[in-house]
């Protein structure tokens, strides 16, 4: 399932998703790097 993540005021990543941590933020996969972020349906500015 691919999923959209925010790192940063300005950056989303887009990839399939790998897990969910306890803090409420996400790991996704795009090719062979791994990223971690907030999910954009939960993120809050």
């Amino acid at each position: 399932m691919y999923k959209t993540i925010m790192m940063g005021s300005c950056i989303a990543v887009q990839g399939l998703f790998v897990r969910a941590m306890k803090d409420g933020k996400i790991a996704i996969r795009v090719g062979s790097k791994e990223f971690v972020g907030v999910p954009v349906e939960s993120y809050a500015a």
